[in-house]
């Protein structure tokens, strides 16, 4: 399990967004409270999170990206091309992460296993405060009319006074 932050995708009402706290812990010690666990790739067109460690997550973004860029933005081709060399790759495989990535169309889990995971509800959430965030912006969607960003700026704060590897300094990416 990732004990490390909380990320969460939202699609909602023809809206996508990606929020992430800025905890950065090590063991039970807080190192950072701000750090920026979102990117923007592919000429701006692709949102991607990360939980788990800071320098693993450079790397996939990095050959993420690559995979984007040799697939012309095709988001589910380069999220599975990812995840087989993740999973057969000697040096990727020890690498301690999970990502959520997303366009305008479609969002994926991807992992170190070889999961790429379309969800059907349009919600994906890693970390040790998913859970969390998950429940809460599946009750949020049912019982508001919050768009995608609210909700899962609402989600993260209700993970946020749950679990402890969370904070609520809040990042937000949406398309």
């Amino acid at each position: 399990m990732i004990r490390s932050t909380t990320v969460i995708c939202v699609r909602h009402k023809g809206g996508i967004a990606i929020a992430a706290d800025g905890q950065v812990t090590q063991g039970q010690t807080i190192l950072k409270q701000t750090a920026k666990k979102i990117r923007r790739l592919y000429k701006g067109q692709v949102l991607a999170g990360f939980a788990g460690a800071t320098s693993d997550a450079f790397a996939l973004f990095a050959r993420f990206e690559g995979r984007l860029d040799e697939y012309k933005g095709n988001l589910s081709r380069a999220a599975i091309e990812l995840a087989k060399d993740w999973r057969l790759d000697k040096a990727l495989r020890q690498l301690q992460a999970m990502m959520v990535v997303a366009d305008k169309e479609s969002g994926f889990l991807i992992s170190g296993t070889g999961d790429v995971i379309e969800p059907d509800d349009g919600i994906l959430a890693i970390g040790s405060g998913g859970p969390y965030a998950l429940a809460a912006a599946r009750a949020l969607i049912t019982h508001t009319d919050l768009g995608a960003r609210e909700i899962a700026v609402e989600a993260l704060k209700i993970s946020s006074g749950i679990c402890v590897y969370t904070n609520s300094e809040i990042s937000v990416e949406e398309l």
